[in-house]
């Protein structure tokens, strides 16, 4: 499932139009209509309801919805969980007489970790 069409789905959602969801995510009105059309085929329901004042869920779309945010907010923590300076530094000392662990225990007393799990 790509996830521009879930994080369009969403703005459309949200907005309640497709025009105020692309306005929102920066691409044509009818960008949206082709992205939520391929959604909506992949899934094999109707998602969205058009209306005059535009686009209302439908019972699958309000179904989907909660499913769609978590997909979402999942992405962005696998992200997050391989940027610069998220992860914990791991050194490896085997010699314990070395200059090396020497340096190394006087950095653990001057920044003892936060938890068990980061050393």
């Amino acid at each position: 499932m790509d996830l521009d069409t879930v994080r369009t789905f969403v703005a459309a959602a949200d907005a309640g139009q497709f025009q105020e969801a692309a306005a929102e995510l920066a691409i044509t009105q009818q960008a949206v209509s082709k992205r939520i059309a391929v959604l909506e085929r992949n899934l094999g329901v109707r998602l969205f309801t058009r209306t005059a004042r535009g686009a209302e869920l439908t019972i699958d779309g309000q179904a989907f919805l909660p499913h769609a945010r978590e997909l979402l907010r999942v992405a962005e923590r696998a992200v997050a969980s391989v940027r610069a300076g998220s992860r914990p530094l791991r050194v490896d000392v085997i010699a314990s007489r070395s200059a090396a662990s020497g340096l190394m225990r006087g950095f653990h007393r001057a920044y003892p970790p936060r938890s068990s799990s980061t050393w």
